[in-house]
This record gives C-alpha cells, structure tokens and sequence, in this order.
C-alpha cells in the first residue's frame, strides 16, 4: 500500500516566495547603441551584473560622432536614441527589467543629442532644434523649432552640434564646435516649454577658450560646460559665462552631474574628473576620480541612483564602463568593463530601477 504524504500548504507558499522575488527583482539598466550607420541597435545591460539583457533594434541609421546625449532616459519610463542617419529618434517605453520599442520621432535635422525637461523632450540637430510635447508616459507632436546659429551668422558647420540641455522652464542651451573658430552656446527661448520661434542668442566662448562640448545643469540655473579643445571647464550662468577654469586633465569633453559634484569625461587624460560648481566659481574638487581601466578613450557619461556608466572607444572596441558613487562622490569600479562589441558605440544611459521610478 502506497503512503500517501502531505505537504502543507505554507510551507509549498514559503518555498515559492524566493523564486517569485527573484523573477521581479528590479534592476538597474546600463542603456547605449551601436550608432551603426546602417543598421542602428539598443544594448540593455544590467548594470550590476554586466549582463547583456537585450539587443534592440532602433528601427533606423546611426552614424553620429563628436556628440553628447545621444540616448538619454527620462524619469525611468522613456528611453530615447538618435538615428542620425535616418532624421529620426527611437523611443522605448521601461516595462519591468526590459526597454519595448513604442515608436520613432521625426526630427527638422539629423538629430544629436536629446533631453528631457518642463514637460518636453529637446532635440539638437544639425541645424535645428525642435521640441516635443509629452503626454503622460507619451512623447506626442512636436510644437516647437528654430535653426541653430552659430557666432557670426549662417549655418552651423557639419559635425559641430554637440549637446541639448534645458537651463530651466524658459532657457535651452545648446553647444555647438566650431574649431579654430571658439565656438557657441546657443541661448534657446521657451516658450510653456516648447521652443519659440525665434533665432537663438548665439554666445561665444570666452577669449582664449576652444570648443564649449558637454555640459550639466544645477537646480540654480548655472551650467558648468567643458571647454574641450583648451582643457578648461566654463561656469554658465544667465546668458553668459562668468568663469573659466583649468581642468587639469586633457580634452575634458562630456559632463554628468549627481547632487553637487559634476562628473566629465576626459578623452585625452583617459580619466574621470569630479567637479563642484556654484554660481560664481568651479573647484576640481579630483582631477582623476576615476581610470578607464580599458585604455579607450572616454566618451559620454551618465549617472543616477549610485552607478556611473561612460562609454569608451579604442582598438577599434568600443567599451561600457560601470562604477558606483556614494554621498562624497568617490568612484568605485563595479565588475570588468564591457566590450559592446561594436567600434562606435554612442551614449549611454543609467535606468533606475522599476520599484524606484
């Protein structure tokens, strides 16, 4: 005679809890593309483990170069990336630990760098700037567009834009190179968010300066923007530069910013930087933060929620390095860097956990 056994049911429930909390464990992701001319694709990773979770594609062209921000998150529900190459801007929605490809924007120019703000999403182009309203989770229609001037008058010169960012609810800067010439800040009017009509205040960088590039935004209003081609780093405020500093390492280019420290990217130096800016002045609070352990050259830089990503290039390899940051603003390296497997990888951008959005 066969023994029959009973099993409780709490103890089937306890058994089942660590499998379930494992599935809907909620991760950070490490988000860049392949900025392949041909055929643009998404990487997800989680930024932990190193993982590769997804390989998506973007659905158009890539081929961008000397930009910032060419993907960029937005409150950990949107992912957006640039296809230069095809006029138009992949959008992703944040579902659980994976991106789902909603739809593509089309934009006025070969689009370089976006962001996210007032309700909008900005995108900085070729020649133009556009703005599009969004709608609950939802990047809708564009409601705003001007061209984008560079000191002097006339067109931008090809390759030259470099970063979109908002200021605040009424300002939009955006950086454009123009070596030997110093090179511009773009001073965007808004309007209810969206970009008004008219032409940008075109400001040069300051006398004796090269290449205003990357850039982070304080609550305030003041920016600190890298001064590539001269080393130096700028403080941006009300329309104007107010200071110029060493930044004590070569080609500092791309900048990301965590409460009060501001990270750059130094492509000549190999390293990482931390800054802090107020509204007069910007201090290298450390020159070299951090190493690219890989020997690439560093390029754009995103941090949130306590890790640090930054793409490199080298080697023909392009590579994700992940760090973690604490309240001081230390780096610590987190797992081996990432070969992306692809030679120009472009952006990248640290999605905060599901349960944290």
């Amino acid at each position: 005679m066969k023994k029959l056994v009973f099993i409780s049911p709490v103890l089937l429930l306890l058994t089942a809890v660590p499998n379930v909390q494992a599935e809907d464990q909620s991760l950070t992701l490490a988000v860049t593309m392949t900025n392949d001319p041909t055929s643009n694709q998404v990487k997800v990773y989680d930024a932990t483990s190193g993982t590769l979770l997804q390989t998506l594609s973007a659905k158009g062209k890539g081929g961008v170069a000397g930009n910032a921000r060419g993907v960029k998150q937005y409150n950990g529900k949107i992912f957006a990336a640039v296809n230069n190459g095809s006029d138009t801007v992949a959008l992703f929605q944040h579902f659980g630990n994976q991106l789902v490809f909603d739809k593509l924007i089309s934009t006025t120019s070969a689009p370089v760098s976006v962001d996210f703000a007032n309700g909008h999403m900005y995108v900085a182009g070729a020649t133009s700037v556009d703005s599009f309203i969004i709608l609950g989770d939802d990047v809708a229609w564009r409601d705003g567009t001007t061209g984008l001037v560079p000191v002097g008058g006339g067109t931008p010169p090809s390759g030259s834009t470099a970063q979109v960012g908002a200021v605040d609810d009424k300002t939009l800067l955006v950086t454009l190179k123009t070596d030997p010439i110093p090179g511009t800040v773009d001073v965007v009017a808004l309007r209810d968010g969206a970009v008004a009509s008219a032409l940008p205040t075109a400001v040069s960088a300051p006398a004796g300066t090269l290449t205003p590039f990357g850039f982070a935004v304080y609550p305030d209003g003041t920016a600190v923007i890298t001064l590539a081609h001269s080393d130096q780093d700028g403080l941006f405020r009300s329309g104007a530069f107010k200071t110029v500093v060493s930044a004590r390492q070569t080609a500092d280019c791309w900048a990301t910013r965590v409460g009060k420290y501001i990270f750059t990217a130094n492509t000549g130096s190999l390293t990482i930087s931390r800054l802090v800016g107020t509204g007069n002045n910007i201090f290298v609070d450390n020159p070299v933060a951090a190493n690219i352990a890989t020997g690439g050259a560093p390029s754009d830089i995103d941090a949130t929620g306590g890790t640090l990503g930054v793409i490199d290039h080298g080697s023909g390899a392009s590579h994700l390095s992940l760090f973690t940051y604490n309240q001081f603003g230390e780096l610590a390296p987190s797992g081996t860097p990432i070969n992306v497997g692809v030679p120009n990888a472009s952006g990248v951008a640290i999605i905060p956990p599901a349960d944290e959005d």
